[in-house]
């Protein structure tokens, strides 16, 4: 079993604040390989997918005090009828235990939870396999990760396979969405998910997407929504206040969570030097996620169609800019010029995998440091 320390960590340090982690990720991401990476002997494994596991939890207070275990684990607990009831009398009652669920959603968007257990969870959301993740993958390169995804299974694997990302775009909306949304037209949605993996990166119109689809803007905006909460999709709003009559304000970009599917759904078999730079993007999108995860996160743009990749505001005065290059020296400075024209403080980065520990260059009367997501990490003090 592949060992991810970083989620490892990321488990134990929420558990020093809250006595529930809330973990969530889409379906086959590893959440119950990571469950399974905990110490067997201090650990009570629960699968709720089972019957008799449903049964043995009517009493929870009874499944408590029997179980012994330093730590529980409820793989799957939106499967039971209640399953804020159970958490909540494990959170309450038993003070001194530490409880791990897993789920595909947020918690809040499950709809047989009443409670959403404010004050007694942390949320941890698994992405795939991340930049810095590689060296644990053995043979995964990182072209190999752009072409096949971040999922776990088909990383491993030797060669893409079409029959995995088909099974998985087939069931998603039977196994993760029918349970949480109460839509009647899985081809609508799923018209839509495909739609969005084949534009992945770009903007996105509400009016081009519903018109080619024939699907009405109302549904288009409540299958986005629902994307956005199972955490298919990453949905960018544009940053924007330096001069608004001159940047966009409203259109959002909208990322696929995965690599593998982007090249899927594009029908790409092998991957050419334009295709390595927006699939880089998104992995650059999904390190970032996965070190910061409540980061606000935008992207920038004009009416003149000057673009940078991602936008970090920190405060009124301080906006980062990470712009993302498969080959740094292809790197044009002219979008960022405007942009600091009009946001002038904050750090300026080039994200580029061969970069390695990063070095400062300057270009157009701009400084910035061209380095790797690790490397970035690092110099913005992000924990590792």
């Amino acid at each position: 079993m592949i060992k991810r320390p970083l989620w490892n960590a990321r488990i134990r340090d929420s558990w020093t604040k809250a006595p529930i982690v809330w973990l969530c990720g889409v379906r086959r991401s590893g959440k119950t390989t990571l469950t399974r990476d905990l110490p067997a002997e201090g650990v009570h494994y629960v699968n709720c997918d089972l019957p008799a596991s449903v049964q043995m939890l009517r009493d929870p207070e009874l499944f408590y005090r029997e179980c012994r275990r330093e730590i529980v684990v409820f793989d799957e607990i939106h499967q039971l009828e209640d399953p804020s009831r159970v958490l909540k009398i494990g959170a309450d009652a038993f003070p001194n235990l530490k409880i791990l669920a897993t789920g595909s959603s947020t918690l809040a968007a499950t709809r047989k939870f009443r409670d959403t257990l404010t004050g007694r969870k942390r949320t941890v959301h698994l992405t795939p396999v991340a930049f810095d993740e590689l060296g644990d993958f053995g043979a995964a390169t990182l072209k190999k990760r752009l072409l096949h995804g971040g999922l776990p299974q088909p990383l491993l694997a030797e060669t893409p396979d079409p029959g995995f990302y088909r099974e998985w775009l087939d069931s998603f909306f039977s196994r993760d969405i029918q349970g949480l949304f109460t839509f009647h037209a899985p081809e609508k949605f799923n018209a839509l998910f495909e739609y969005l993996l084949r534009q992945s990166g770009g903007l996105f119109e509400t009016a081009k997407a519903a018109s080619g689809l024939g699907i009405s803007r109302p549904t288009i905006a409540a299958h986005l929504r629902a994307l956005e909460i199972t955490q298919a999709v990453t949905i960018l709003r544009p940053f924007f206040g330096g001069a608004g009559q001159k940047e966009l304000t409203k259109m959002p970009k909208v990322y696929a969570f995965d690599t593998g599917f982007v090249c899927f759904t594009k029908g790409w078999e092998a991957l050419r030097p334009d295709d390595c730079g927006t699939l880089w993007e998104h992995l650059v999108l999904e390190f970032i996620q996965a070190r910061r995860p409540d980061e606000d996160i935008r992207y920038w743009r004009d009416k003149a169609d000057r673009e940078l990749d991602f936008v970090l505001p920190h405060s009124r005065n301080r906006v980062d800019v990470l712009e993302c290059k498969w080959n740094c020296e292809d790197f044009d400075p002219t979008a960022l010029k405007a942009f600091r024209a009009l946001h002038p403080g904050g750090r300026n980065y080039v994200i580029s995998p061969v970069a390695g520990d990063g070095y400062v260059r300057r270009a157009a009367g701009l400084e910035f440091t061209v380095c790797d997501p690790t490397a970035w990490a690092a110099r913005a003090r992000i924990p590792l």
